[in-house]
């Protein structure tokens, strides 16, 4: 594992699910941790960022779309995925309005997932490369105005 390796957020409260999809995905050379719980899911956020967080919405506890919008809060570069086995129409819209990547069905083909999470991992690093260079256009124009005067 580099650097530049993706790391993700699988939250899922059925272990299975959960367990299966992780041993591909870091066959496919993600980071991968997982934890089954909305609650978990903030509080291992907290302690280590990630790139992408896969996030089942109907979930004991927190749910899916709960989770989000605490992700929103206070984890703003974060890319969400929802991935759900019982899609309705005002979750899927909710879940966009706070501003998931993708919301995508049970079961979903394993590519067309794996594509998804590259797609929010490239726009999610394009982001914060925009915001390293304009932080250091900002520093060299504050140096370029300190120098003239």
């Amino acid at each position: 594992m580099t650097n530049d390796t993706p790391k993700l957020l699988l939250v899922d409260d059925e272990e299975r699910f959960r367990t299966t999809l992780a041993k591909r995905l870091k066959e496919s050379g993600f980071a991968v941790q997982t934890v089954g719980s909305g609650m978990d899911a903030l509080a291992l956020l907290a302690k280590e960022p990630c790139d992408a967080v896969v996030l089942d919405i109907r979930m004991p506890g927190l749910s899916g779309i709960e989770t989000l919008a605490e992700i929103r809060k206070n984890h703003i570069g974060v890319e969400v995925i929802l991935l759900t086995g019982d899609a309705d129409v005002p979750s899927a819209i909710e879940g966009m309005r706070l501003g998931a990547f993708d919301y995508l069905m049970k079961p979903h083909d394993y590519d067309s997932l794996l594509e998804k999470l590259n797609q929010a991992v490239a726009l999610k690093r394009q982001r914060e490369e925009r915001l390293r260079k304009a932080e250091e256009r900002a520093q060299l124009d504050r140096l370029e105005k300190t120098i003239r005067f």
